[in-house]
């Protein structure tokens, strides 16, 4: 169970600076020191923009990141970009996120960089605030894969080619200290619909088993938020009732921005684990009130017990622009202080 009721937290991305996004397009103008001050400034912005909020649980808004999950390719070797199957132009779709063919078996023998960014937020963040580190699982991560057919069959066999990676790179923020960690498969949320959940169960729970009951492990589950635009069929009901069985302490599922559609299957999360809701419409630039926050909590407590919800944005936050998310990050705080003080 969790620490306190109705805790505040957030899933991992949060919105670059401009200035951040000008300088990683013109990197080859800075030095090895200049980049490390440039990350280590973005993360303080961060920092600084969630604890302002009044967050119980922050994370380094994955400000060392690209696109969510395409930088942790560079961490693995057996991959090259293939820019011929990536769609240039035309409105804003997923077809258009980078993709890599596979030319050799996958290794990551520095492991995904997780454990530095962790570090890195426990060297820079205030006391008083429950740091969280967060990693796409194998699934997801394989997302952006081509298999060549011979050295990987099928998108689950790239996937088994990355679990271990993802394995022991738990393993080693546990070891560094973290005492919470979200694996993010927002694609096993996407194709529930469609594919063997008993399958992506199996897949999560050997994912995780060397940190269960080591850390706080939860997992986010999500339709999709590339540039601000879903992919997935966003209904909970296939992932029931195979999904209760991951073995986490939390999870995280979308809510507001599906006009809190099936809310009453939050009851069954929260019978076999606390229910982290996203209240927060993080594809909609009307920016929630307290009263609005207020509303959506009490909402959710007919079907989750106080001490066993967490409220929190949809997704993460890195495709909403800054000033709309510390709007949002404040007024969800300030609700859910509300509610927990009465």
């Amino acid at each position: 169970m969790q620490p306190i009721p109705i805790r505040t937290t957030v899933v991992g991305s949060y919105p670059f600076p401009g200035w951040l996004e000008f300088s990683s397009m013109n990197l080859d103008k800075f030095g090895a020191a200049d980049i490390e001050e440039m990350i280590e400034d973005a993360v303080i912005a961060a920092i600084h923009d969630q604890t302002t909020a009044g967050l119980d649980v922050i994370t380094d808004g994955e400000q060392t990141r690209l696109d969510f999950n395409l930088s942790f390719y560079g961490f693995i070797k057996g991959l090259e970009p293939n820019h011929a199957e990536t769609r240039k132009f035309g409105p804003p779709a997923h077809d258009q996120r980078g993709k890599h063919s596979i030319v050799e078996p996958l290794t990551a023998p520095k492991g995904l960089g997780a454990v530095k960014e962790y570090q890195r937020l426990a060297r820079l963040a205030p006391q008083g605030h429950t740091l969280k580190a967060s990693v796409p699982g194998p699934y997801t991560l394989s997302g952006r894969m081509l298999p060549d057919g011979k050295i990987y069959k099928d998108r689950f066999e790239v996937t088994e080619g990355l679990l271990p990676f993802v394995k022991k790179e738990l393993e080693d923020l546990v070891a560094a200290g973290c005492t919470e960690i979200t694996v993010d498969e927002p694609s096993m949320s996407c194709y529930a619909y469609k594919e063997d959940t008993k399958r992506f169960v199996d897949i999560f729970n050997r994912t995780i088993e060397g940190v269960v009951g080591k850390a706080r492990v939860s997992t986010h589950l999500c339709f999709g938020n590339f540039k601000g635009r879903p992919v997935g069929y966003r209904k909970l009901h296939p992932m029931l009732p195979d999904f209760l069985d991951m073995n986490v302490d939390e999870i995280h599922i979308e809510m507001a921005n599906r006009e809190f559609d099936e809310v009453e299957l939050l009851a069954e999360f929260a019978q076999k684990m606390d229910v982290a809701v996203g209240i927060i419409d993080v594809k909609n630039y009307y920016c929630e009130t307290v009263k609005d926050v207020i509303e959506r909590i009490e909402l959710c407590l007919k079907y989750v017990p106080a001490e066993k919800l967490a409220v929190a944005p949809d997704c993460g936050l890195s495709q909403t622009a800054r000033w709309a998310s510390r709007q949002k990050l404040k007024a969800m705080c300030d609700g859910a202080k509300a509610v927990r003080g009465r």
